[in-house]
Formats: structure tokens, sequence, C-alpha cells
């Protein structure tokens, strides 16, 4: 019973992590969908045959590119979920057995945001790319 109060102050101090995994997992929705719509969209392309094809052998480059981008986003930003729940899990396995985790958790939380800026980036990079591929459509 003396330890309720205890994993009640865990609980509090997880909650900001867990909102943050909440924002984490709007963005992988996003990241997902947009590597959806890429894939598509090369496969119709790749479809095409003769003097057509070759017509959109630059909008088929740039779209790789964007795949490749938009990959590395979710990887990283899955990897920041991965860690945001291992500072999660060191928070209550040092309570549980009252060890003094707090390095590892304060690493894990940095790694995770380092790798959430990363897959930030990587989508900031592949956004570029996808407004790069409007200008190249509106040549004539």
């Amino acid at each position: 019973m003396e330890n309720i109060p205890t994993i009640a102050h865990v609980i509090q101090q997880a909650v900001a992590p867990v909102f943050l995994l909440t924002g984490v997992a709007g963005i992988l929705g996003v990241l997902t969908s947009r590597l959806g719509r890429t894939v598509d969209r090369f496969r119709l392309l790749a479809n095409l045959e003769g003097a057509e094809a070759e017509k959109y052998l630059p909008e088929m480059r740039i779209l790789q590119r964007r795949a490749h981008w938009n990959h590395c986003s979710i990887t990283l930003c899955t990897a920041c979920a991965l860690l945001v729940c291992l500072s999660i899990v060191a928070m209550f396995v040092g309570v549980e057995f009252a060890i003094d985790l707090s390095g590892a958790v304060s690493l894990l939380f940095i790694l995770a945001m380092l790798a959430l800026i990363g897959g930030l980036l990587c989508f900031l990079r592949e956004i570029a790319l996808a407004t790069g591929v409007l200008t190249l459509l509106k040549r004539p």
C-alpha cells in the first residue's frame, strides 16, 4: 500500500511522454499516407510505355527520392516512439525495483527527441521535393 503514492507519481510523470506518443502517432499517420500516395503515383507512371514513359522519367526520379526521405522520416519517428516507450518503462522499473535509472530515462528521452528532430527534418526534405515536382509539371 505504501508504494501506491510513488506509483501514482510515476504515472503522473509518464503522462507527458504519452502525449508525445500521441503526437508522433499522428505524424506517422501523415507520413504513411504520403508514402502510399507517392508509391501509387510511381506505380501509375511505371506502367506507361514508350515516349509517354520517358516524358515522366524526371518525375519518377523525384518520386523515388521522396519515397526514400519519407522512409527515413518514418523510421526516425518510429524510433522516437520506441525510445519514449522505453523511457516510460525505465521509469516504472526504477520505481518498482528501487533503482536510480534517472540517467537512463534522460538519455532515452534525449535520443527520442533527436530521432524526432531527424524525422521532421527528413519530412521537410520530402515536402521540398514534393513541391519541386509542381514546378517540373508546370513546364510546357
